[in-house]
Order: C-alpha cells, then structure tokens, then sequence
C-alpha cells in the first residue's frame, strides 16, 4: 500500500532563531496556512557552541522573537521570563545584557510551542522542484531518506562559517570553528589542561574564547591573532546603531552595490572584527596584571598573518608573517579556535554566491551582472528568466542585500519574520487565485 506524502503550504529547513520567528509570526497571522520545519540537530538550539559562562548577547532583549512586530505577543522574552518565575530576579540583575545562556533557554522555550510542526534530526540532503499532485512542488530529501512536499520553500539554515586560507588546509579536531568549541574542548582538555592556545580573528567571539580559556585553564598560554593592527572597540554610537532600524533596510536594499559596500565599511565596526568595551577591559586589564606579575600567559599578537598551518600528532603548528615588519614567527599549540566570522551571499573571496543546498537549483535562479543572487525585498528569490519556480524565500541569510540588520543577530528579526510571513501568504494566495485567502489575524 502506498502512502502519499502529505503537501504543506509552508516548507522549512532550519529551525533556529530565523525560522522560530517565522512559525510564531504564521501562527498569528496566517493560521490557515500549514507549516512543516526540518531541523539538523536534535534539538532547536541557539549557539550551543558558544554558551560561555559569563558571556552575554550584544542587542537589547526585547529584539527577540516577536517583539518589534507584536509587542502583545505570549512568545516575548518578557513574558518568558514571567512564566519561568524570574522577571524580577532579572530585572534586578545590573548589568545591560542578559547571559547567552539564559537567552538560548529563551530560544529553547519558544521553540517548544512548535515542536509539532519541526522534525528533529532531519538534515537536508537535496531539494528540487517537481510536478505533483497537479502542483509546482520543492521536494526535499533528509539524510535519513524522507520525502517532504512544500508550496513553498523558507531556506534558513544559518550562515556558513569563514574558514580563511590556511587554516582551512588543517581543518579537523584541533583546527576549528568557533561554532564546534565546546564540544571540541570538552574533548581536547579531557585528560587535563592544554599548555597554549590559539585563538584566530580579532571580534568579540574571540575576546570571549581568549577568556574563556583563561578562566578555565589559568596556567595555559592563550594567545589572539589578528590580521589587523589590535583589537578595536565596538561603534556603539546610537547614530550608527540606526542602521538596525527597518527603515535603513529599504535604504540600503535601494542603493547601488558600490554605495552598499560604502555602507558596509560605515557600519562594519557595529558588528564585525570589533568587541564590546566590558570584554576588551577585561582582556586587558588581565594582561596588564600578568605583566605587573612577570608571569604573563595571555597575549595579543595584532598585524599576523598565517603562512602555513599544520597539525603534527597533538600539537598545531602555525607561522606567521609579521605585516608591517615582514618578520617570521611560529608558534605550536594544542589547538586553534577560529573565530572567523560567516560567509555572505556574494562572489568575494569571503562570500558565496548562493546556499550550498540551492546549488541545484543556482542555475534556474536570476542573478546580477556579478553572479550573486538576486533578492526581493521580501526575500524572494527569483527565477530565472524562462523558468518556473514555485516561491522561494532565504531567510538570515541576506545581509548583502538588505544590510547590517540581516547579519545574523537578532536586531529585525521580528520584522523580517513578519515580511516574509505576508510574503507566503501572498505568494500562496495567488497560486489558489479562485480562492480569497484569509485576511491576517490581527495580533
């Protein structure tokens, strides 16, 4: 007996933060609409890899989920807090930014609402379009073989991580993303502490790691690389933070792609190779009193450049090239953390020009002069010119096209979820033409 495979309005792949926000914004506006999510993990996480003791999110937390597009909403971080007993613990804790960890818990929470919808454990193998059912179809395929049929396609997986030459030449269990550093460390410091650490990139991640290592192995020589001079503090002037409202988006989505990259320079020290002030303070406040000791163990080493990276046994050799001076150094440690940043959607040497799922379907995709794909502003991603496509949204993953607010935080994620939720509406509605499909639920 064969069982057809069943066809949702809204197809998903990814679970995080992006596609969370999108199950909440069709839940309250379209609930006509039938949703299905496919998520990698075993569970809906948010950066496990990076749940540092003491580290805390970089937005204010009433940038979550909901709150920018439905301030009533029962998904908000202040109501989470409510219900879990601790809004006045919270509220009373000094300091600006709520932990990491607690936020995750935040993410986990709310993710729970929708377990019904979401299939765990569920990696994408490959998506294409198909005729069925005497419907235009994506069909995606897990690793695990099973079939799932959508309408429509929301393309979250989250951003692929920066992996710089040459490091990526000994990538492996000693050579890796800050993405992979907890359960790397959990496996490398196992039988004890190492005895040097280096840590690659010059943003806050990296200040956080190079903390991190040295709270939890005070005896460890902890080093950070950086390609630039030093570590620079963060532009947190409110002027600049603009560029984390909506109305900078259009903005930016209008302009030329010479003016996008003017803006990119203007608003990079907003989000990237920069760290907050509290964590530089921190750093080097440690560092100064190691050398008041004599006994210094952390270190950073501004204007390296890696040569050669290689891993000999249980021991990572790097050499460098000293920028200004052109002097030679090596150095040999236990393990590198990169803390490289994630790839845009472009033709760069640092960007790619469409998710690695949608390499498939890359050709039958408009695209600019330059390659890179072309986005609506509602996400959409066109097809090209003589094909037919049923609708296809990236979701997180347009930075390139919309600015700083898509970089992966949290800043507009609210309202972009709610752009892309009247998007599915629309696009569905008009594939049933014969059909009104319902108005939006008001919130």
């Amino acid at each position: 007996m064969t069982t057809s495979t069943p066809v949702h309005d809204v197809l998903g792949i990814g679970f995080g933060p992006a596609n969370i926000a999108l199950a909440i914004a069709l839940e309250e506006r379209y609930p006509h609409l039938t949703a299905r999510f496919l998520e990698a993990r075993p569970t809906p996480e948010w950066q496990p890899g990076m749940l540092l003791d003491g580290s805390d999110i970089q937005n204010h937390p009433s940038r979550d989920l909901v709150t920018l597009r439905n301030p009533r909403s029962r998904y908000s971080w202040l109501n989470y807090l409510h219900e879990q007993g601790r809004l006045l613990r919270h509220l009373n804790q000094p300091v600006p930014f709520p932990l990491r960890k607690e936020y995750a818990g935040y993410i986990r929470w709310a993710a729970s609402f929708f377990s019904h919808q979401v299939d765990c454990d569920q990696r994408a193998a490959s998506i294409r379009a198909v005729e069925q059912y005497g419907e235009r179809l994506y069909e995606v395929v897990t690793e695990r073989g099973d079939r799932y049929l959508g309408r429509t396609l929301v393309v979250a997986p989250g951003r692929t991580p920066y992996i710089p030459e040459p490091y990526d030449t000994a990538l492996g269990s000693r050579v890796f993303h800050l993405t992979q550093y907890m359960p790397r460390l959990e496996q490398l410091t196992a039988d004890g502490a190492p005895e040097a650490v280096a840590v690659i990139g010059g943003s806050q991640s990296a200040v956080e790691l190079a903390l991190d290592l040295h709270r939890r192995f005070p005896r460890t020589r902890v080093v950070t690389y950086s390609r630039s001079h030093s570590l620079r503090q963060k532009d947190t002037s409110p002027f600049s933070e603009e560029g984390y409202f909506p109305e900078f988006t259009r903005y930016y989505f209008n302009a030329s792609v010479e003016n996008r990259r003017a803006l990119d320079r203007y608003m990079q020290p907003t989000n990237y190779s920069s760290a907050d002030g509290d964590v530089l303070e921190e750093l080097y406040t440690t560092i100064y009193e190691q050398e008041l000791d004599g006994d210094q163990r952390v270190f950073v080493r501004g204007n390296h450049q890696a040569t050669k990276v290689a891993v000999t046994g249980d021991k990572v050799r790097l050499d460098f090239t000293e920028l200004i001076t052109g002097e030679s150094t090596v150095d040999s440690v236990d393990f590198a953390v990169l803390a490289t940043g994630f790839r845009n959607l472009g033709p760069g040497a640092h960007e790619e020009l469409c998710p690695a799922l949608l390499k498939p379907l890359h050709g039958r995709l408009a695209t600019a002069d330059d390659g890179r794909l072309q986005v609506g502003y509602d996400y959409a991603l066109a097809p090209r010119e003589g094909e037919t496509l049923p609708p296809l949204f990236l979701n997180g993953l347009c930075e390139s096209s919309h600015g700083i607010g898509d970089a992966g935080s949290f800043s507009l994620l609210s309202l972009r979820a709610g752009t892309l939720s009247d998007a599915l509406a629309t696009r569905l509605s008009a594939a049933f033409a014969d059909v009104d499909a319902p108005a939006p639920v008001a919130a």
